[in-house]
């Protein structure tokens, strides 16, 4: 068993983390070409479950389907309301025998949907069906990282109860391999410039239709060599990067435009989940304080289990 908040070492675990960011791009392309388009794009994001990541369900003749990516037992199992289920290790095949596993698992389902394509937001997007290099994979590796978004995603659930304005689940993006909450104004944002490596500007636009303020957790990557937390607006407000934030070993970073927390930080804190909790409260202030938010319509108290919260002793207060 996995200890919660576990260790990370993106130089000893990258080749993992890029052979699991592979696979969850092919995952991906399932929700992308069964649902209807929903806002934000929230419908082609994986949600964190206790076995693992899961698709929404999705649409098939006759019934519905989902999939999960079990990182529990290392393997893809796919089940379907007509009473399907069936799937295949994951062992480090190349990303092509992947394609091949999970289109022949499909068409045994009654749901062949097309899953050729390239990686989205990478900068090499070679094609799924051409990437036949050889994948390091580790079940124990898995296991730990997997943790660590579990963790991430608890308390990025409860930092949500704290909202009644629109808010984003907690919910994992394959293109990015991060996982994220947003939380929105209710205003309209500028457009957004786009340019993300392989990934259709109207897709980005629409998904900065209006203005957010966005928290996440990344392995690492994209100009931070280690796993970490970051927070940030769209668009960004003037003066954000001076705003003071908590806890202590959080920053900002002028090339990403982002507050940045190291997960080794939480994790080694006497309190992970709280100190968590405050990045995620001092950033998203921060943020709807710089673009003058209505915080006073927008937010109320963090939820309690079992009960919502008390809407006559708030407006009364």
């Amino acid at each position: 068993m996995i200890e919660r908040w576990p260790k990370l070492d993106y130089g000893r675990d990258r080749e993992i983390i890029e052979s699991l960011h592979s696979y969850l791009q092919v995952v991906g392309k399932l929700p992308l070409r069964t649902l209807p388009w929903h806002n934000h794009s929230w419908h082609v994001a994986l949600r964190v479950v206790p076995r693992g990541f899961r698709t929404y369900p999705l649409q098939m003749q006759g019934g519905e389907a989902e999939l999960l990516f079990d990182c529990l037992s290392s393997a893809i199992l796919l089940q379907t309301s007509q009473g399907f289920a069936d799937g295949f290790d994951i062992e480090g095949q190349t990303v092509a025998r992947f394609h091949e596993q999970l289109r022949e698992l499909l068409v045994a389902a009654g749901l062949p949907v097309d899953t050729s394509g390239a990686p989205n937001e990478v900068e090499e997007a070679v094609p799924f069906i051409d990437d036949n290099r050889e994948r390091a994979w580790d079940r124990a590796t898995l296991l730990r990282i997997f943790r660590a978004f579990c963790d991430a995603n608890r308390v990025f659930e409860h930092f949500r109860s704290g909202f009644v304005g629109k808010s984003s689940p907690s919910h994992l993006f394959w293109g990015s391999l991060d996982l994220a909450i947003t939380r929105f104004s209710g205003r309209e944002a500028p457009l957004h410039p786009g340019g993300f490596p392989n990934l259709s500007d109207r897709v980005t636009r629409e998904a900065y239709s209006h203005e957010v303020a966005s928290a996440g957790f990344w392995l690492g990557g994209s100009g931070v060599s280690e796993a970490a937390f970051y927070a940030y607006g769209y668009p960004t407000p003037d003066g954000l990067g001076g705003r003071d934030v908590a806890p202590d070993a959080a920053n900002w970073q002028n090339e990403l435009g982002e507050f940045v927390l190291p997960f080794a930080d939480v994790s080694n804190s006497a309190d992970p989940d709280k100190a968590l909790l405050s990045f995620l409260e001092t950033t998203y202030a921060a943020v709807a304080e710089a673009a003058g938010w209505d915080r006073d319509a927008l937010e109320i108290p963090r939820s309690t289990f079992g009960e919502p919260y008390d809407v006559k002793a708030l407006r009364t207060s």
